[in-house]
């Protein structure tokens, strides 16, 4: 069975085993509703399930079943939280899993130049915004809007862009 990436557990919050997150999916209000289950990337057998969840910042604050006390917490400091593939739903066209996008490359929609890879994925708010490494390894973020996506086959893995004019360090 394949799982899936969907939070980070950055530190503890409060003395009541509540948790600090960064999310690693789209579908947060899903993934962290109370009774949703969750697994530890580095042991599969211990299955998280959600008490309570609230945004916190640009975070989230998660208070397990299980964990009840700062100690319990603290353990889990840096540990990833992974969905199964079972709990994973078929997306509406035009919405990707993050796992579809990471590692395409970007390619330039006039000239069909290869201008990278998508590495990472930020969620800063209104819209997620793509880091791309280039061959020479410079990095160097994309908005995910219209005005610059152009195309997203995540089939043959790649992505076709139109570059705003400052995106890309051309220096």
């Amino acid at each position: 069975m394949q799982f899936y990436d969907v939070a980070r557990i950055l530190t503890t919050h409060g003395l009541n085993g509540e948790v600090k997150i960064t999310q690693i999916t789209d579908f947060p209000d899903e993934r962290f509703a109370p009774g949703s289950k969750l697994s530890l990337k580095d042991d599969l057998q211990t299955e998280l399930t959600i008490k309570s969840s609230r945004p916190f910042k640009q975070f989230w604050l998660i208070q397990f079943e299980e964990i009840n006390q700062i100690e319990q917490a603290e353990l889990l400091k840096g540990k990833v939280l992974v969905v199964s593939e079972t709990e994973q739903h078929e997306l509406p066209q035009g919405y990707y899993y993050y796992r579809d996008i990471l590692g395409c490359s970007v390619i330039d929609n006039q000239d069909g130049s290869d201008l990278g890879k998508i590495t990472g994925i930020e969620t800063p708010g209104a819209n997620d915004v793509w880091e791309v490494t280039e061959e020479s390894g410079n990095e160097y973020l994309i908005p995910y809007i219209d005005d610059v996506v152009k195309k997203v086959d995540v089939d043959a893995k790649k992505v076709y862009v139109e570059l705003l004019e400052g995106l890309r360090d051309e220096s």
